[in-house]
C-alpha cells in the first residue's frame, strides 16, 4: 500500500549540514532554493489578497506600482529588472496601471523611441497605501526574527544577490 505524500513541514529534518561537512548535500525539502520557493508560495497568496483588498491591485500590478513609485522615472526595461519580471510582463503591468490612471507614460528624452513611467497623483496615493502594505507583510513574514537576525539575514541576502548577479 502506498504511503500518502508528506508536506515539506511534515518531512523529517535532515542531519545538520554544518556537522556533516556537506552543506549543499541535503534532502530536497532542506535545500535553500526549495525553501525560498516554498516561502514565496506561502506568502504570495496572502500578499495578493492584501493588494486586492487594500490597494485594489493585483499582486503584479501592486509590485510594479511600488517599483515605479520608488524608482521613478523609469523605463519599462528598468521596471522589468527592478520588479523581477520579464519585459512583456512589465509592459502589460505598466499598461494596466496607465489604463487605471495610476501611472503616466511620457516620451523619453534619452531615447526618442522609449517611454518613461511615473506615478499620477492618484497613483501616488495608491503607492503610499501599497508601501504600508509592504511594511506590514514584511513584519508578518519575518516577524519571528529579532532585529539582530533581520540585520544578519539582510546582509546575507545582499551577499547572495551580488554573488548571483556575477554568475
Amino acid at each position: 500500500m502506498a504511503r500518502p505524500p508528506r508536506s515539506a513541514s511534515q518531512a523529517k529534518p535532515a542531519a545538520d549540514p554544518v556537522q556533516t561537512g556537506e552543506p549543499f548535500e541535503v534532502p530536497l525539502n532542506r535545500s535553500f532554493t526549495y525553501r525560498f520557493h516554498h516561502l514565496s508560495k506561502l506568502s504570495d497568496p496572502v500578499s495578493h489578497q492584501a493588494y486586492l483588498e487594500e490597494a485594489g491591485l493585483s499582486l503584479s500590478d501592486g509590485r510594479c506600482l511600488t517599483t515605479i513609485g520608488t524608482f521613478e522615472p523609469l523605463s519599462v526595461k528598468d521596471l522589468a529588472r527592478l520588479s523581477n519580471l520579464n519585459k512583456s510582463q512589465a509592459s502589460r503591468a505598466a499598461q494596466a496601471l496607465v489604463d487605471q490612471g495610476l501611472v503616466v507614460k511620457q516620451g523619453s528624452e534619452a531615447d526618442g523611441r522609449g517611454v518613461v513611467l511615473m506615478l499620477s497623483p492618484e497613483g501616488r496615493a495608491r503607492w503610499q497605501a501599497a508601501n504600508q502594505l509592504v511594511v506590514r507583510r514584511n513584519r508578518e513574514i519575518f516577524g519571528c526574527l529579532n532585529a539582530r537576525e533581520l540585520a544578519q539575514l539582510s546582509k546575507l541576502l545582499d551577499r547572495l544577490v551580488v554573488h548571483n548577479e556575477r554568475n
